[in-house]
């Protein structure tokens, strides 16, 4: 290894005097011919600077031309992306495709079964019903920024519902719903007239679905039947501490403190659970019953919504109309039953704020003729079964 030159030597190498050709110190180390001298054109020298300047640590040896902070962000510009659209309509535009064409309804499971096929095969399914399902209010993207319909099911006792939720439903002319729930549609085309009721055949046998309840609660647990952690050794020392979960995080390096989203006991299930694409094998509008394949979150008894899949295609455009051809011939009157009702309860609201109510209730409320019709047709048909069941148990 060479040996290291002393301080002195490198001032003198490093001063002009001591580099010329006709330096002392050249000159008694070597006797060597004076250099030719090269003249660098101007472009040459200056590519040259150019380039040594430009090739160290803090710009880097990349021939990329330089980038803004943080180019490996989401959706950035100089990652060689687009520029983001923003604002409602692009929004909307995005998700058009991951948006259902049509609305949903509400159901209540009542259990699983099985299906047998036709081979022998034993197909598990949920059996879900649908208990007077209609829509109540629809949403539009002029006053609301997106469309959606929205649909109730089931029914409350008057007493059990606050005043500001009992003018929301008279002014609709629908009975107060036990469940209130919101289906967003991906244009105007999927909304629907308000007071419908929505039946079981509205899906078709064999199309997607997607199922959201939520799921069956299992109260505090532990780490090892919340996340399934093995737990500690039952020998060397371990004293009561089998099933614990040890040490949350370190006291170093992180802050001396528990980092967010460890997993550590606490509340079990009672979480939104979505179970995507499941057929329908059953449609029954006697029973009010939709049977899908599979099973369903949540136990007895909870709330289901059942809509199209969203990443599936939607059912085929011939049937969607004659869906909607349907509710419209079940239900012709809707729009003039809602005004109606609207009107009913403008006058409800006067006679209110008059403090008239008394005497309308003593005067009697005047009900139309096709309400009154209605009316009698359910009592008749109520006592009709009542004397049903009266004879089978009379016979029995």
């Amino acid at each position: 290894m060479a040996p290291r030159l002393p301080a002195r030597c490198w001032r003198q190498l490093s001063s002009p005097s001591a580099l010329s050709p006709s330096s002392s110190l050249l000159s008694k180390t070597c006797r060597l011919p004076a250099p030719t001298p090269v003249t660098l054109s101007a472009p040459a020298a200056s590519t040259y600077l150019s380039t040594a300047s430009a090739r160290c640590a803090r710009t880097g040896w990349s021939t990329l031309p330089p980038r803004t902070a943080k180019p490996y962000r989401f959706n950035q510009v100089t990652s060689g992306l687009p520029a983001p659209t923003t604002g409602p309509a692009a929004a909307l535009k995005r998700k058009e495709r991951t948006t259902p064409v049509r609305a949903g309804v509400l159901a209540v499971k009542k259990g699983m079964t099985v299906f047998m096929g036709k081979r022998g095969a034993r197909i598990p399914c949920t059996v879900l019903q649908l208990d007077r399902v209609q829509t109540v209010f629809n949403k539009t993207r002029s006053k609301h920024g997106y469309w959606a319909v929205q649909v109730g099911m089931g029914e409350r006792h008057p007493d059990n519902v606050g005043a500001p939720l009992l003018g929301y439903f008279e002014a609709k002319g629908i009975p107060p719903k036990q469940v209130l729930a919101e289906f967003r549609v991906r244009d105007e085309s999927g909304l629907l007239p308000v007071g419908v009721q929505l039946q079981p055949d509205w899906f078709q046998v064999g199309q997607r679905v997607d199922v959201r309840s939520n799921s069956r609660g299992q109260g505090f647990a532990g780490g090892m039947k919340r996340h399934g952690f093995a737990g500690q050794e039952k020998s060397h020392g371990n004293s009561l501490n089998h099933r614990t979960i040890g040490s949350v995080g370190p006291s170093q390096g992180s802050g001396s403190r528990v980092l967010p989203g460890k997993k550590m006991p606490g509340r079990m299930g009672n979480q939104r659970v979505t179970v995507q694409n499941l057929p329908v094998l059953l449609v029954d509008n006697d029973l009010g019953i939709v049977v899908v394949k599979g099973c369903v979150a949540g136990p007895k008894g909870c709330i289901v919504r059942i809509q199209d899949a969203c990443k599936k295609e939607p059912p085929a455009r011939d049937f969607v109309q004659q869906a909607r051809q349907r509710l419209e011939e079940r239900f012709p009157d809707a729009e003039a039953h809602l005004q109606a009702a609207r009107e009913r309860h403008l006058e409800l609201k006067a006679a209110r704020r008059d403090k008239r109510i008394a005497e309308l209730l003593e005067g009697g409320l005047t009900v139309p003729q096709s309400q009154a019709d209605e009316i009698e047709q359910i009592l008749a048909a109520a006592e009709e079964e009542d004397k049903g069941g009266r004879n089978a148990e009379v016979m029995a």
